[in-house]
């Protein structure tokens, strides 16, 4: 009797355990998947944050999918250079969606042109194709308060971008010139691999002029058009997400943003030192 009592136990354990684990299983193949969201906002001026928040995700297993929002005038070129090859990496591993706001124009489109699907809102301001550097001279300001430098240098031009030197000569711009040339090939070519578009074609649109969300699809740089929580959906089924994913986001506080973000950005601009940048700069009087 006891013997037979037991045998019934161990069969509702048994079917128990069964059952939980046909349910985990279940729940597991519904997926209730998880999307990680990296923000990219304001003037890129630094790459190691991101990458290490794209790094982060990319290991973790219960993320399925990226989406990178972008809302970003450019910056700096080194860094767009280096988000650009993180991404690369991802792409293999998972897809990468980049949703773009107001603006992603200049560095942050550099930024953008690997990932699995870029989606555009319809009046983002995107596309500025091109490079800039910023000389600062400050020379006619000292001269006006009695303020004079004295530069020994190896070579001619190892002071070119000092901003305590008179304005450029022709020679200096030409060399400047050259040096813009070749990282601005950097960006037609890098456009031209991460969208799958002949250089030709990207060259004839990478003289820095921008382009709507609208714009930007009918010619290839964006494969669609949509907000955020569409970008989202599209991430999910490229993750193969079933039912509505956890979104995933670093947690910063305001003072965080703020020191992180602008502030960082206008302090650089500020001081006199000379950068190239995938930067777009609209013009006001």
């Amino acid at each position: 009797m006891i013997g037979k009592k037991l045998k019934i136990f161990l069969i509702i354990l048994i079917g128990l355990i069964l059952i939980s684990f046909l349910a985990t299983i279940m729940e597991s193949s519904l997926s209730y998947g998880k999307i990680a969201m990296v923000n990219v906002k304001g003037i890129i001026v630094d790459s190691k944050a991101v990458i290490e928040e794209i790094k982060q995700y990319r290991k973790n297993p219960a993320i399925k999918a990226i989406v990178l929002r972008v809302d970003s005038p450019g910056g700096a070129v080194v860094p767009s250079q280096e988000i650009y090859e993180e991404i690369k990496r991802t792409i293999k591993v998972k897809p990468v969606v980049v949703s773009m706001g107001s603006i992603a124009a200049s560095g942050a489109y550099y930024i953008s042109c690997p990932a699995t699907k870029i989606i555009a809102n319809p009046g983002t301001i995107t596309g500025s194709i091109g490079v800039l550097i910023e000389i600062p001279n400050i020379k006619g300001l000292l001269d006006k308060i009695g303020v004079k430098a004295e530069v020994i240098k190896s070579g001619k031009y190892k002071d070119i971008t000092s901003p305590l030197k008179p304005p450029l000569q022709s020679d200096e711009k030409e060399v400047l010139q050259r040096l813009i040339d070749d990282v601005h090939d950097q960006f037609v070519d890098a456009v031209s691999e991460g969208r799958k578009i002949p250089i030709e074609k990207v060259k004839k649109i990478a003289d820095g002029r921008v382009f709507t969300g609208l714009k930007a699809k009918e010619i290839g740089l964006v494969d669609e058009i949509g907000d955020l929580e569409y970008a989202i959906k599209v991430a999910a089924q490229l993750g193969n997400i079933k039912g509505e994913p956890e979104i995933i986001m670093k947690k910063t506080t305001i003072l965080y943003e703020l020191l992180k973000g602008d502030t960082e950005s206008l302090i650089k601009r500020l001081l006199p030192t000379s950068q190239i940048y995938y930067l777009y700069l609209p013009q006001t009087n």
